[in-house]
């Protein structure tokens, strides 16, 4: 698992930090994928309940489209729960369906929403590309210092219904390791664009909404008894396993700049 992990690794983070590097369209073209196979494991790992997967899908690429470009987002967005709820009332059965679109919209919309502040971020005036490498950077390496003080030192469970592995102990190091990035990052890149006080509140949040996030999409994962949401990346599983500390930390992470800087 190692080998492929770091093979994915090389190769993924090269091409993460070129879009991020020329913002744009390259930021855009990468966030489509994301959140199109994010939307379509989210469907697979509530196969059980029966979501409409495919309109569910493609009317999460029409409401990201509006999204990006501003137009008839509000229309989209209403046109496409009209038709979600058009199409189940002629599915052949209709048993469970109140589960199934209560799956569907979410897949559809929130997860769209949530990630397309990555966008939003990285289109912050001037200093975006600054701020989506923080938030990058942060949730990088508090993963990693989670894992590795839970791995050795961890032995107070998290939340064990939900992610067995995860301790107390990894996620206050996540903490840590996040308040002590982003001083560093602060001091060597942002200098002129955030405070000492303002990096440590934004790990604080990146790092309690980050690991928060995460366990929410696990909530999913465990209902189902889904280990992984899928295979697209060799030895870190899904799109949406990558990305799941993103989906309530990105929205309120470009808040709370516009909030404080803005």
């Amino acid at each position: 698992m190692l080998i492929p992990r770091i093979l994915t690794a090389l190769v993924g983070i090269p091409v993460v930090i070129a879009c991020i590097y020329y913002g744009g369209l390259a930021f855009y073209i990468m966030f489509f994928a994301v959140i199109l196979f994010s939307v379509m494991e989210f469907f697979s790992i509530c196969k059980k309940y029966n979501p409409l997967s495919f309109f569910g899908t493609l009317f999460a690429i029409a409401f990201y489209l509006s999204l990006c470009t501003g137009t008839y987002v509000q229309e989209i967005a209403i046109a496409s729960i009209f038709l979600i709820f058009f199409f189940a009332m002629f599915r052949k059965s209709i048993e469970n369906i109140s589960a199934s679109l209560a799956v569907t919209c979410f897949g559809t919309f929130f997860i769209t929403w949530a990630l397309f502040h990555m966008v939003l971020i990285r289109d912050i005036p001037k200093y975006g590309m600054h701020y989506i490498i923080f938030l990058f950077v942060n949730i990088w390496m508090l993963d990693t210092g989670a894992y590795f003080i839970g791995k050795k030192f961890g032995k107070h469970k998290l939340a064990s219904l939900i992610s067995p592995k995860k301790t107390i102990e990894g996620a206050i190091a996540g903490v840590v390791t996040a308040v002590l990035v982003s001083l560093v990052y602060r001091h060597f890149f942002m200098q002129n664009i955030i405070t000492n006080n303002e990096a440590i509140i934004f790990a604080l949040v990146i790092s309690f909404v980050g690991q928060f996030s995460d366990l929410a999409e696990s909530l999913f994962k465990r209902d189902c008894n889904i280990k992984d949401s899928g295979n697209i990346l060799p030895g870190h599983g899904g799109m949406l396993d990558r990305f799941d500390s993103y989906l309530f930390c990105a929205p309120i992470f470009y808040y709370l700049i516009q909030l404080m800087k803005y």
